[in-house]
């Protein structure tokens, strides 16, 4: 194991490309009016951009598992950030919806292989005593990252054009690639992280089959799946939904909607608190009924200051509920955790994906009303099943 000075480096650095990432996922949410006019289709239809990365995203995380476990996890990461890069300036030379669409998906396919890699690393690094610790400080990257994302989306569409937001995640990308591939070079020097040539490696489908073999794998698969979708298919309307009912600028909707990283980082600071006294069962029930209350305050909210609390709320109740989920799944299967973790985040990002196709249909053809309060509605439920879930665990390893 390396000194902690160079696992903070070593950490820190992925941090800065998972907060590149998730700028890059949410980047289209609050410029989705301005796609629609300038390509002459429906918000539903422009939000295809969003979809198309979210689909590779997902889809492409069962492929980097395995190359990760096989070429070393750090340094997949590092090159998957030119991947991002050269995504990221096609779609800044789009020249329909078409082109913006194939270049999401080329970005999100390439975008696969940092975070659940990163998670991953982090899992063969750090002790599991540590580890949530860890995973927590991580995350901050990600959650500065998505509201990043949702507020330069709103800023260069409303001032110099949606375009140079694909700019700027192209020049972010690519220092953040020269970075990490630094580290890994350090790495290389030191000795630290060396892939081990004669050791056994499995083939994609037996470690697929190792892990959707594991009965609690499939339970942590599937409720971040219906995780993604439900949080992630009502967030990403969200900034358009304020736009249109309060009349306010792309701008302010996305900084309003950035705000749920406030609540995520409030996460990340009382977490080891939080823990001690709810367990995780008690984290799992408060994240659903907080992110119900989020969404309805969305919904309900008579001006458009209610939407801060309830991004503020969101952002809190997903990584309480989020956090427990991805804690299991750094132990769902350790003797093929680059596998285990990277069908984790596939599971949430395919669910992101599904859930904006049909959060487009069903403002498309009903209205966000139905959006927001079925989100409102289904989330406590779904935190009270994988409580219970827990629990059922607990007993049969009691037993």
């Amino acid at each position: 194991m390396p000194a902690m000075s160079s696992e903070a480096r070593a950490i820190a650095l992925l941090a800065l490309a998972a907060f590149v990432s998730a700028s890059a996922f949410r980047i289209c949410d609050p410029m989705l009016p301005q796609l629609a006019a300038e390509f002459g289709t429906t918000t539903g239809q422009a939000a295809r951009a969003v979809t198309a990365f979210a689909v590779a995203y997902g889809v492409l995380q069962m492929f980097f598992g395995p190359v990760g476990d096989r070429y070393g996890k750090y340094r997949v990461v590092s090159v998957a950030t030119v991947g991002c890069a050269l995504g990221s300036a096609g779609a800044v030379m789009a020249g329909s919806l078409d082109m913006l669409v194939f270049c999401r998906a080329l970005s999100g396919a390439a975008g696969a292989g940092i975070v659940p890699l990163s998670m991953a690393w982090i899992g063969d690094n750090v002790p599991y005593e540590r580890r949530q610790a860890t995973l927590a400080r991580f995350l901050t990257g990600t959650i500065l990252g998505m509201s990043a994302g949702q507020l330069a989306g709103g800023l260069f569409a409303d001032t110099v054009g949606w375009r140079w937001a694909f700019a700027a995640l192209v020049a972010g990308y690519l220092v953040v690639g020269v970075l990490l591939h630094l580290e890994v070079r350090r790495q290389r020097a030191a000795g630290f992280a060396q892939v081990d040539p004669n050791a056994v490696r499995q083939g994609f489908v037996a470690q697929a089959r190792l892990v959707l073999g594991a009965p609690w794998a499939r339970v942590v698969l599937a409720t971040v799946f219906i995780e993604g979708l439900l949080v992630f298919g009502a967030l990403a309307f969200a900034p358009s939904y304020l736009h249109e009912r309060f009349d306010i600028s792309l701008t302010a909707a996305g900084a309003l909607v950035a705000v749920y990283a406030v609540g995520g980082l409030i996460y990340t600071v009382v977490a080891g608190r939080i823990l001690k006294r709810l367990g995780e069962r008690g984290l799992a029930v408060a994240g659903g009924l907080v992110l119900g209350v989020a969404f309805l305050s969305y919904l309900l909210g008579p001006v458009w200051m209610w939407s801060l609390l309830a991004s503020v709320l969101a952002g809190f109740g997903y990584y309480l509920l989020h956090a427990t989920l991805q804690t299991n799944a750094t132990q769902m299967v350790p003797s093929a955790r680059g596998t285990a973790v990277a069908w984790f985040a596939s599971c949430l990002f395919m669910g992101q994906a599904a859930g904006v196709a049909l959060a487009g249909a069903v403002v498309d053809e009903i209205g966000p009303a139905a959006l927001f309060g079925g989100s409102a509605v289904l989330l406590p439920l779904l935190g009270a099943f994988f409580a219970r879930a827990l629990k059922a665990r607990a007993a049969i390893q009691q037993g």
